[in-house]
């Protein structure tokens, strides 16, 4: 195990969580033989690109945090935030049963008995009394366009809580755009930038200020058809 590979991008790591991120990687790397996961499959871009990308916003955290990670795929960004702050509540939702498969077996291979895995469509899932209002922060990573994202995440938030949006350079014209949204779902943004070698990034931070009107999120498919 090269063990720079991982602490290059994030030198605070322990080495428990360098062997975390390595059986990640290798897991990753094996189930995406056999379906589609992730373009991204050398070892030195996953670590930078998916893993210590997915942790940049990691101090936005609070401690003890309920946290569910929208459309998470095959785990990012929730899982590599798991492994950096095993203090969080971590709830991961995803749309397709599959990739849930896949996040099953790494989490049990991780140990992570406590990380709640949701197979359903944010839309569905944010007005399931269960799961609306309950959580500290959302996140969302290469989902969709931030007006969607806003009506997909904010549900699930207490007041008070934060949705964290990982975007590209595209991030400041998407944030003007997405006026009417956090008009409509009660919610002040704020635009973080990062540099970090593999590219420009940058995460918009909405706080949730007010409930969200009963109305949203709206059935499936329509935030992404018709963006507030």
């Amino acid at each position: 195990m090269d063990e720079t590979l991982y602490t290059r991008w994030m030198p605070q790591l322990t080495r428990e969580q360098i062997k975390a991120f390595a059986l990640y990687q290798d897991m990753l790397q094996d189930w995406n033989s056999r379906m589609n996961l992730t373009a991204i499959t050398q070892p030195e871009e996953v670590a930078s690109k998916h893993f210590a990308d997915s942790v940049l916003p990691a101090a936005l955290l609070p401690p003890g945090a309920k946290v569910i990670d929208v459309g998470t795929g095959a785990g990012f960004p929730g899982l590599p935030l798991r492994i950096l702050r095993p203090d969080i509540q971590l709830t991961l939702l995803d749309s397709l049963q599959k990739r849930i498969g896949f996040l099953t077996a790494l989490c049990q291979a991780l140990g992570f008995a406590d990380v709640t895995l949701l197979h359903a469509r944010a839309e569905d899932a944010g007005r399931d009394p269960a799961l609306r209002g309950r959580f500290d922060v959302a996140l969302s990573r290469a989902v969709a366009p931030f007006p969607v994202l806003l009506e997909l995440t904010v549900p699930f938030l207490k007041v008070g809580g934060k949705s964290l949006m990982y975007k590209g350079p595209q991030a400041q014209s998407e944030l003007q755009e997405g006026e009417n949204a956090c008009k409509v779902l009660h919610c002040n943004t704020e635009l973080l930038h990062y540099a970090p070698p593999w590219g420009e990034r940058y995460v918009i931070v909405a706080a949730k200020a007010g409930d969200t009107p009963k109305a949203y999120p709206r059935k499936a498919g329509t935030p992404a058809k018709s963006p507030l």
